[in-house]
C-alpha cells in the first residue's frame, strides 16, 4: 500500500461508547515508544453520561419506583414515569457525543467515521447524528461494548473485524 493510501485511510475517527461513557479516538501515523508503527489510535477526548454518575436520591425523590403510602398508611402503586426520564437521559447523552463526533470530524478532517456502541445506544446515536453528517463520509457501524478495553485491544479487535487497518511492527535494521 502506498503512503498517500494509507494517509487517506488514517483519516479515521472511531468512537467507542456504552450507556455510560464514550470515548473518541484518531488513527495516526506516529511510531510510539513500544517499537511499533501505526497506523494507531489515539485518545482525544471522553465524554461521562451526567445522569449515570448520580446516585438514586440525586435523580429522584423516591429511589423506589411505583410505590407509595396514603392515607391509613396502606400502599397504592402508580406510574412515575421513570423509564421516560432515562429514555429523555439517554437522548440528551447521544446528542453529546453526536455534537462532539461532528466536532472532530471537522478539526481532523476525518474521511471515516467508525461508530462501535451497545445496541441500544447505538440506535440513539444514530438518530440524533445521521442529519449531521457530511454526504462524503464514509460511516461504519459495529454493535458492541468496548469502552472498557485497553487502546491497543481496541484496535486489534477493529482490525481483526476489517473495520480499521492492522498495526505494523517496524523492521529491524
Amino acid at each position: 500500500m502506498n503512503i498517500n493510501k494509507l494517509l487517506e485511510n488514517t483519516r479515521s475517527i472511531v468512537a467507542i461508547i456504552d450507556s455510560t461513557k464514550a470515548r473518541f479516538f484518531t488513527l495516526d501515523l506516529e511510531q510510539l515508544p513500544d517499537e511499533e508503527f501505526g497506523p494507531n489510535l489515539i485518545e482525544r477526548k471522553a465524554l461521562s453520561n451526567p445522569a449515570k454518575e448520580m446516585a438514586g436520591q440525586e435523580l429522584w425523590a423516591n429511589i423506589k419506583t411505583g410505590r407509595n403510602r396514603g392515607a391509613a398508611n396502606q400502599a397504592h402503586s402508580y406510574d412515575d414515569h421513570r423509564q421516560n426520564h432515562i429514555i429523555e437521559f439517554e437522548r440528551r447523552f447521544a446528542q453529546n457525543i453526536s455534537d462532539q463526533i461532528i466536532s472532530l470530524i471537522r478539526v481532523y478532517k476525518a474521511k471515516h467515521l467508525i461508530l462501535v456502541a451497545e445496541p441500544q445506544v447505538l440506535g440513539y446515536v444514530r438518530e440524533s447524528l445521521m442529519p449531521m453528517l457530511p454526504q462524503n463520509l464514509e460511516l461504519r457501524e459495529l454493535a458492541k461494548d468496548l469502552c472498557k478495553l485497553k487502546i491497543k485491544e481496541i484496535h486489534e479487535y477493529l482490525a481483526n473485524k476489517k473495520l480499521l487497518p492492522a498495526r505494523n511492527k517496524l523492521s529491524q535494521r
